[in-house]
C-alpha cells in the first residue's frame, strides 16, 4: 500500500491527537547519554505492507552494523495518534525515534516540544541541513527554527497522461503551461450522453490528489507573511490558482456534470482507477502511481511529465510540490545521542538513504541520494527525481496547529468550485481571517 494511502487515513486522527499534545516533561531526558557504550533504543514507525516493513528491518540491519553497540527495537504499524500518547508518557518501552507520515503537523510537534531540536545534533556532526536536504524537504521538517524533524524519504507530485489518446487527439508533447493544459485537456475529453467516454482530466477537488494544496505549488505561493499572517487575500498566486480550477471546472462540463461522472469511476487506491481504465487521459499525481498504473496493465503507453505552471513562469517548468515522512528524536528519551546515530544514518547516510528507497519506491531524501548511480527504478520514475530537486519546489509551510489552515483553504475550494461561493476575494479575505483566528487560538 503506498505511503499516501497511511497519509489520508491518518491525518485526521493525528492531527487532533497533536492539537491536545501536552508540553511533554524533560526532567530525566537530554543528550547526556554515550552513545560509543552497549545500548538499546525504541524506533516506531508507520509502515505496515511486507514489502515496506522487511525494508525498514534492512535499513535498521544496515545501522547496526555500522553500530554493533547499538540495538534497535522496531515497533511498525504505529500510527501518529499512538506515537503522541507515548511521547506524552515516556518510560522505557516509549519511542527514543519516530518516524511520522503527518508532514502537516510539524508545527505541533515542534511547537509541543514532544520531539527534541535537531539543530545542535546536526551542527556537532558537521552536517548542514542545507546543502544536504532538498529545499522544499529542508523547509518543511521545521518551525519557527526549531528543526524537530528530519526528512526520511520524501513525495513528488508530477503529471501523468495517457500517451496513446495524446496521439489520437494530435498532441505531440505534455503541457508546460496551464494554458497549454487547458487545451488539451477540452482535446482529450470525449463526451458520451450526458457523460464522458473520456474526460481529458478531473479537475474537482473531490478528485484523486487534486487538493488546492497541489495545484497552488505550481503558482509558488506564500501562505504566511513575515508576521505570520495567512497571505491568502494578499498573494496573486492564489487567487490564481482558485480561478484556473474553477475555469476547469466549467470548461469540461460544469461541476454538476464532472461529479455525477467521479461518482460512478474506481477507487483511487484500486486497479480501477480511472486513469488505468482511460476514463481519465491525465492525471495529477505523486510517485508511486506509475507502479500501481503499470500493475493494473493498461491497454495504453504511460507518460510522465512536471506538472504545468502559470505562463508568466514558464521558466520554472519543472517544478511540483514536495512533502513525505518525517523523523524526529523524542524529548522524553534519555538516549538522545543514540536515537541521533540512529537518526543520522537513515537520513544523511547516501547509500541507506537510496537502498531505502530502492525498496519502498519513494524518491530519495537527500540531494547525494538523488544523484546516486545506485538508484534503481524505471526512466519515467526520473521526473520526479527532478522535481524533487528542483529548488523551485515548493512544499506547505508548518503551522502551530498543524494542517488546520489547509483543511480550511480545501473547504473554501469545495464552496468556489460548487457555485456556493461567487465572491472569490471576499471569500479568501474571510478565510485568512479564519485561519488568523484559528492559530491565535491554538497559541
Amino acid at each position: 500500500m503506498p505511503e499516501t494511502v497511511r497519509k489520508v487515513a491518518f491525518a485526521l486522527t493525528a492531527s487532533v491527537a497533536l492539537l491536545t499534545t501536552a508540553c511533554t516533561g524533560q526532567s530525566s531526558s537530554g543528550a547526556s547519554d554515550d552513545a560509543s557504550k552497549q545500548t538499546t533504543i525504541n524506533f516506531w514507525h508507520a509502515w505496515s505492507a511486507p514489502n515496506e516493513t522487511k525494508a525498514v528491518n534492512a535499513l535498521i540491519a544496515g545501522f547496526e552494523k555500522a553500530h554493533p553497540n547499538i540495538h534497535v527495537n522496531v515497533v511498525a504499524n504505529m500510527t501518529d495518534d499512538k506515537i503522541n500518547q507515548a511521547l506524552r508518557t515516556g518510560g522505557d518501552k516509549a519511542p527514543d525515534v519516530i518516524s511520522s507520515f503527518t508532514t502537516n503537523n510539524v508545527g505541533k510537534f515542534c511547537s509541543s516540544g514532544a520531539l527534541v531540536d535537531l539543530n545542535p545534533f546536526f551542527k556537532k556532526a558537521g552536517v548542514d541541513p542545507s546543502t544536504t536536504f532538498p529545499k522544499a524537504m529542508n523547509e518543511y521538517t521545521q518551525f519557527d527554527g526549531n528543526r524537530c524533524t528530519v526528512p526520511l524519504l520524501g513525495d513528488a507530485y508530477g503529471l501523468y497522461y495517457n500517451k496513446t489518446a495524446f496521439e489520437k487527439a494530435g498532441i505531440a508533447a505534455p503541457p508546460k503551461t496551464w494554458s497549454e493544459f487547458e487545451t488539451d485537456a477540452k482535446k482529450l475529453t470525449v463526451p458520451d450522453g450526458d457523460g464522458y467516454k473520456q474526460l481529458g482530466f478531473m479537475p474537482d477537488y473531490h478528485g484523486w490528489e487534486t487538493t488546492t494544496e497541489h495545484y497552488f505549488a505550481q503558482f509558488s505561493p506564500t501562505y504566511f507573511d513575515k508576521n505570520g499572517k495567512s497571505n491568502l487575500a494578499e498573494d496573486p498566486a492564489f487567487t490564481a490558482g482558485f480561478t484556473l480550477q474553477k475555469k476547469l471546472v466549467d470548461e469540461l462540463g460544469g461541476y454538476q456534470k464532472l461529479e455525477r461522472y467521479r461518482s460512478k469511476l474506481g477507487d483511487e487506491w484500486g486497479p480501477k482507477h480511472p486513469f488505468h481504465t482511460g476514463q481519465v487521459a491525465m492525471q495529477l499525481d505523486g510517485e508511486w502511481r506509475l507502479g500501481m498504473a503499470l500493475d493494473a496493465k493498461p491497454n495504453f503507453d504511460i507518460g510522465v511529465a512536471p506538472l504545468p505552471v502559470p505562463d508568466d513562469q514558464a521558466s520554472q517548468y519543472g517544478k511540483g510540490y514536495i512533502t513525505g515522512t518525517i523523523a524526529g528524536i523524542a524529548a522524553t528519551s534519555t538516549k538522545q545521542n543514540a536515537a541521533w546515530e540512529l537518526v543520522k544514518y537513515m537520513t544523511t547516510d547516501t547509500d541507506a538513504v537510496v537502498n531505502f528507497s530502492n525498496a519502498i519506491h519513494n524518491v530519495p531524501s537527500t540531494l547525494a541520494a538523488l544523484k546516486s548511480p545506485k538508484l534503481k527504478y524505471d526512466p519515467r520514475f526520473k521526473t520526479f527525481l527532478d522535481i524533487a530537486a528542483n529548488p523551485n519546489s515548493t512544499t506547505t509551510p508548518a503551522s502551530v496547529n498543524g494542517g488546520v489552515y489547509l483543511t480550511t483553504i480545501q473547504q473554501l475550494g469545495y464552496d468556489y468550485e460548487s457555485g456556493k461561493v461567487t465572491d472569490l476575494k471576499a471569500a479568501l479575505q474571510k478565510t485568512a481571517q479564519q485561519i488568523d483566528t484559528d492559530i491565535a487560538q491554538a497559541k
